[in-house]
């Protein structure tokens, strides 16, 4: 691991307060470097992380998805098309090689970090 590698290991954002999320809604954040990420927090307060630009549409809306559950998998519908992605790992429910990326999420004394 490059010592530029090791770094973004350890990096973390500052996203906002945890009670700041609603439950069971999605918000975008806007990371070093321009990049945009959705977060969200589902009804059993659990937080995911993912870039929010839809793949299939490339348009940054997957924030704004519907969040629901497969069996008990977590996931987000785009608002575009309504292609469904895993919260926990990003992959998507209609076509498994396509995927959005991760990120690890913490929560410390109620403040959301990602790790980009």
């Amino acid at each position: 691991m490059t010592a530029v590698e090791e770094k973004r290991a350890t990096e973390v954002v500052e996203i906002c307060r945890f009670d700041r999320l609603i439950p069971g809604r999605g918000v975008a954040a806007l990371l070093p470097g321009g990049r945009q990420v959705a977060i969200f927090r589902t009804v059993t307060d659990d937080v995911f992380a993912l870039s929010n630009v839809d793949p299939f549409t490339k348009a940054a809306v997957l924030s704004r998805g519907i969040i629901g559950d497969v069996k008990g998998v977590p996931h987000v519908a785009s608002p575009m098309l309504k292609h469904r992605f895993e919260l926990a790992t990003g992959y998507s429910l209609e076509d498994e090689t396509v995927a959005v990326r991760t990120y690890p999420v913490r929560v410390t004394e109620g403040v959301v970090y990602i790790q980009p």
